[in-house]
């Protein structure tokens, strides 16, 4: 495959903090009275040196994108993804190094970014599309599916400065996905939209990059970059830490403590509970035992739940509830250790340990709600909802429950179900 995008030594500073005139494309009265305010400032503040400081938001970034491939681009806040994909869109100019695109480019990277808000959306998807280097025909052949992807027919011929956030962004993902950019680059502007629109422009940009097109994507969702993405690329502090199968460099985040928690503590005196028992850890471990913030499918999971008990003698009842990153429960694991069950658990430290089986969760970040009951009566001595979490990465090696499908695939879980399927012989017409 020939290139699509190649960056070498690409490089970004800002400057924080500067003295001195600050030029506009053009001024309105409220700029010109803030000047008149800040003339006597400005004089003043002549007499000391103004302090500056350089920030790197891109330091010598190289990497090379092939024409189909959909690549994801991750990194905590400040690691200089989203300058990244500016100076690929040529909005940004780097201050080193060179970004060399190899084909027609949609970006969207702010709401609303390539509107004018003055004029329609139906008329705005003209325009992009004239940006964007097409023939009208090709935006009339697409515009009725680009309205129905983006929810907006009762309004696409109102001007889109009077749209909501999320219709401006429905309408503008709708243009960059469905006006067939060879390059799409998405930052993860797709928050602003609810759950259901989200999902669909996943399910787009699935399309696009099974297409042959070549997709750029911005994501903190690890369930989305490794469905996505069969590359990730991992930024910190502007460079780039790991490049490479987009499992293995989720992996390599979460593992890194940029990403979630697998584990979390409490010392005796801000421990979650009360005077019967108290929360004193919770941490997910791999199949090693080792706690762990990212899964492999297949392999089981155990979720540890440390506590006390300060009063002996009654019946308690550890659990927990595992949640999506939606917010579905997906189960309720109940503490039945034949141990414990029916039998009063004296006062002392006590680690509750559950496996989960592989091949049973589906991928996507999950979380551990861990709570404790007293029995006969019922009564709560702890909740702590979302206390750890932890990211199940699918396999893409043909023997988990997906076999050799590449697709999505929906669903809280994912069990790996046994089939059989015997076949008769043809024996003709009777």
């Amino acid at each position: 495959m020939s290139i699509a995008v190649r960056a070498e030594h690409l490089a970004k500073a800002y400057q924080i903090g500067v003295g001195g005139e600050r030029r506009a494309a053009y001024s309105t009265l409220r700029d010109q009275i803030a000047a008149a305010f800040a003339a006597p400032l400005r004089t003043f503040g002549r007499r000391a040196k103004p302090r500056t400081e350089t920030i790197w938001a891109l330091d010598d970034v190289s990497f090379e994108i092939r024409h189909g491939e959909t690549v994801g681009i991750i990194g905590r806040n400040g690691a200089g993804k989203s300058t990244l994909l500016k100076v690929l869109s040529r909005i940004t100019e780097p201050t080193r190094g060179r970004a060399t695109i190899y084909g027609r480019v949609g970006s969207l990277l702010e709401v609303g970014t390539g509107f004018h808000p003055e004029l329609t959306g139906r008329e705005n998807i003209f325009l992009n599309g004239a940006i964007l280097g097409m023939h009208r025909s090709e935006i009339v052949r697409n515009f009725d599916e680009i309205v129905a992807f983006a929810e907006v027919e009762k309004f696409i011929d109102t001007p889109v400065k009077y749209y909501s956030s999320g219709m401006y962004v429905r309408l503008a993902f709708a243009v960059a996905a469905h006006l067939e950019p060879e390059i799409l680059i998405v930052d993860e502007v797709l928050a602003v939209g609810d759950v259901r629109f989200q999902k669909k422009c996943l399910n787009k940009m699935q399309d696009v990059g099974q297409d042959g097109r070549t997709v750029l994507f911005v994501s903190h969702s690890m369930s989305a970059i490794t469905r996505l993405c069969s590359r990730a690329i991992l930024l910190d502090h502007g460079t780039v830490l790991a490049d490479g199968p987009s499992h293995q460099v989720a992996s390599a985040y979460l593992s890194s403590g940029q990403g979630t928690s697998a584990v979390r503590t409490w010392e005796p005196a801000s421990a979650p509970g009360g005077q019967v028992a108290r929360l004193r850890s919770v941490c997910v471990r791999n199949e090693q035992l080792e706690i762990s913030d990212v899964m492999d499918i297949r392999q089981p999971v155990y979720v540890d739940l440390e506590y006390e008990v300060l009063q002996g003698g009654r019946l308690l009842l550890p659990h927990f509830h595992v949640h999506n990153e939606e917010g579905t429960r997906i189960f309720t694991a109940l503490d039945l250790d034949p141990q414990w069950r029916r039998r009063p658990r004296p006062a002392g430290r006590y680690i509750s340990r559950a496996q989960i089986p592989g091949n049973l969760l589906s991928e996507g970040m999950l979380s551990i709600h861990p709570c404790m009951l007293s029995l006969s009566p019922n009564q709560e001595e702890f909740s702590v909802p979302e206390a750890v979490a932890f990211q199940v990465v699918d396999s893409h090696d043909g023997d988990s429950a997906r076999g050799d499908w590449v697709g999505r695939l929906g669903g809280v879980v994912r069990p790996m179900l046994t089939w059989t399927t015997p076949v008769s012989p043809d024996q003709g017409p009777p």
